[in-house]
């Protein structure tokens, strides 16, 4: 990247979402829902966390940690250099926004050189390069691939859609009316869309399928387990993606996923969707969403994983 680049231009080019970190105070429990049931493997664990990853080449798509209440501990975006990383920090730093680690060497399962900083709701956003290979696993059971994304509620979503654009270079696919707004950053027609809400807090988190019958698979996998979806199976208009929806241990949401709309950059113009029955779910199998899930997706205002660091700051300031 060059050094002279405009302080408004976006901080890095996103290749793919990651990882998404989830905060629970059910960790044991939600440890063993996402490896024995929801079909993820174990790569690394330790009593401050298990790490997991699907058939995908990304080192992990799930991290999990002990908590006192549900969280979105941070969003990880790959990036593919550590010289991009730095080039990052020093964008950031031009638009007055200090990273609140990095860069440098990122000291977690995964390693990986990064930064990390926060949007203007406290999330925690990373961006990494070079994090450590693992095995190839294969794709031929119904298990996930990776996390292909996360749908987060915010209380000014013209706000947060404008800093993901202006800030991290994500591009704006459609609107579900004023409601909802589907960004992406690569091919994939989102890797996270916002959802105008109360409060800021975590959505779902979506898990890709390598097909429509890994899908239909995966949902029989479950079904075996005693669970089945509380919202689906149907299909999206916007995104055009399969769906499935569940509830963790913890009540966090999270959904089986496939066949996701794929944008030709040049030729794609974004549409606004209207909010109605046969729009949210093309096939026409799921029904409306139940209260129940309704409100699980809602979660409960969410104040970041630094909260804590934030409270004691004035403290520390006047000391």
């Amino acid at each position: 990247m060059p050094h002279d680049a405009a302080p408004h231009e976006p901080i890095a080019r996103l290749r793919a979402l990651r990882s998404v970190e989830l905060h629970t105070p059910a960790f044991t429990e939600a440890a063993d829902f996402y490896t024995e049931v929801w079909g993820l493997e174990t790569v690394e664990s330790g009593r401050d966390g298990v790490w997991l990853r699907g058939t995908g080449e990304e080192h992990h798509a799930l991290a999990l940690r002990p908590a006192e209440r549900n969280g979105l501990g941070r969003i990880s975006f790959a990036v593919a250099t550590p010289a991009e990383i730095d080039e990052a920090a020093r964008r950031l730093l031009l638009r007055g926004i200090v990273p609140v680690a990095g860069p440098g060497p990122l000291e977690q399962a995964g390693g990986g050189y990064g930064l990390r900083f926060t949007d203007p709701e406290h999330r925690l956003i990373e961006l990494s390069a070079h994090t450590e290979a693992v095995a190839p696993r294969g794709r031929d059971a119904a298990v996930p691939v990776g996390v292909t994304h996360a749908v987060l509620n915010t209380a000014d979503i013209d706000a947060l859609v404008g800093f993901y654009c202006d800030v991290l270079g994500l591009r704006v696919s459609d609107w579900s009316e004023h409601q909802m707004a589907f960004l992406r950053c690569n091919a994939d027609h989102h890797c996270i869309a916002f959802n105008q809400a109360e409060w800021a807090s975590l959505n779902h988190v979506a898990y890709e399928m390598t097909s429509l019958d890994h899908f239909m698979r995966g949902l029989g996998r479950l079904r075996h387990h005693g669970i089945v979806p509380e919202w689906g199976p149907g299909r999206h208009g916007p995104g055009d993606n399969t769906f499935s929806y569940f509830t963790d241990p913890a009540g966090l949401v999270c959904e089986y996923t496939s066949e996701v709309a794929q944008i030709v950059e040049d030729a794609w113009i974004a549409r606004v969707w209207r909010r109605t029955p046969e729009l949210s779910d093309l096939w026409g199998t799921a029904g409306p969403p139940s209260a129940q899930i309704r409100a699980h997706m809602a979660g409960r205002p969410d104040p970041g994983p630094l909260a804590a660091n934030r409270a004691s700051a004035p403290q520390e300031a006047t000391a």
